[in-house]
């Protein structure tokens, strides 16, 4: 498979979801959700056959220290204003997108205390708890330089797993619905962003949406943000 291919079938999927969001059948709305949300995670999240384009890149930076090799924050500069670089090497992309997962899906909609802890951090050798947007342009490529995958594939897989569980609890009045303020503040407290502005900005972007709105950005189209950067310098699609 093409990364065209790749990028064309989760977009499709994305759009739908996008219209199932509209209505208010919610067996339709989780079960679209969890096949866009399956289509951005490693396989063994989902038990999907195929490999997926996070399984692409987690394979390739697990060779040859490729996690350091440095590509484009972004495709495109729909936040590179609030971004303290806009080069950053290849595993920061992971931590970032699946850090915010994390983050959202645990603290904002389900209300319960993230998975990120003391010794997940210790694992992948991460100097940080927040996602990672301030991050200069040297201090990203040292942060890259002492993350160790294999870890942070752990955690993405386990983040990944338990958002499910999430999404396939919710209820149509929880997706219709914006989260208490005190949630969003719940992130600041535990460290998810800093005070920096490149970073809490976050919270004020995350606290206007409804569910069905962080299902659509945090949850599903963010990694398709951050993933086609990493995809699109690999030798081997």
């Amino acid at each position: 498979m093409t990364s065209q291919e790749l990028y064309t079938a989760i977009h499709k999927e994305y759009e739908r979801l996008k219209s199932v969001l509209q209505t208010n059948d919610l067996n339709a709305i989780i079960e679209q959700t969890l096949k866009v949300h399956a289509m951005v995670h490693p396989k063994i999240v989902s038990g999907a056959k195929q490999n997926t384009i996070a399984d692409y890149v987690l394979d390739y930076m697990l060779k040859d220290d490729n996690k350091s090799k440095l590509v484009p924050r972004m495709d495109c500069g729909v936040d590179l204003d609030w971004a303290g670089t806009d080069k950053v090497p290849m595993c920061w992309h992971f931590w970032h997108t699946y850090r915010i997962e994390d983050l959202v899906s645990n603290i904002l909609i389900a209300d319960k205390p993230q998975i990120f802890n003391v010794d997940v951090q210790k694992k992948i050798g991460a100097p940080i708890t927040d996602t990672g947007n301030a991050l200069e342009f040297d201090e990203a490529v040292e942060f890259g330089k002492r993350l160790n995958v294999a870890a942070l594939k752990d955690y993405i897989i386990a983040v990944g797993k338990n958002t499910r569980k999430i999404i396939e609890n919710l209820t149509l009045e929880q997706i219709n619905s914006m989260v208490p303020e005190e949630r969003v503040m719940q992130i600041l407290r535990v460290g998810g962003v800093t005070t920096d502005v490149r970073s809490v900005w976050l919270l004020v972007y995350w606290g206007r949406l409804t569910v069905g709105g962080m299902i659509l950005t945090p949850l599903t189209d963010h990694h398709m943000m951050h993933l086609p950067p990493c995809l699109k310098n690999l030798p081997i699609l």
